[in-house]
């Protein structure tokens, strides 16, 4: 049996107007780009047993947005288990950032499908402070258990 896969990210909250909002992004490349549910996530990322997920997470967060993870309290959030067997630990800070400073990461991949073509595309085609309830709505199905612990950790 192989060892599932491990991710970490810091999932950014911040108290407005209209109540609490999370920092999402929306997963670049051709398989999300026009699909708007399941495919929102905690900028997160993979990490090796040789890092610890706190240290991933932060690495992660600059990676997947080019900016510095911000100060601030982080909360542990846990882990969840994603249909795919990957296991995403998830810490809460509450902090707020202008999505138009993201400039994000990319990745290259062979596309079209076997094209011999390969192409850049961004981690994170766009990033979106959402209400906790547009979250749910978007957000990878297992990363909606983040939105259900945050509450008992942001009041």
């Amino acid at each position: 049996m192989t060892t599932p896969k491990r991710s970490a990210g810091l999932l950014l909250h911040r108290r407005t107007e209209h109540g609490v909002e999370v920092l999402l992004g929306h997963m670049g490349g051709p398989f999300f780009a026009h699909r708007d549910a399941g495919a929102w996530s905690v900028p997160k990322g993979e990490y090796e047993p040789d890092e610890t997920a706190w240290d991933a997470a932060r690495r992660e967060f600059q990676e997947e947005l080019g900016l510095a993870p911000p100060d601030g309290e982080a909360v542990p959030l846990g882990e969840v288990r994603q249909r795919n067997g990957k296991i995403v630990t998830a810490w809460a800070i509450e902090a707020d950032l202008d999505p138009a400073t993201v400039v994000p990461g990319t990745f290259r991949m062979e596309w079209p499908p076997r094209s011999g073509r390969i192409q850049e595309f961004p981690e994170l085609d766009r990033v979106e402070w959402l209400t906790v309830e547009r979250a749910r709505a978007v957000i990878v199905p297992a990363q909606a258990e983040f939105l259900d612990r945050l509450p008992e950790h942001s009041a």
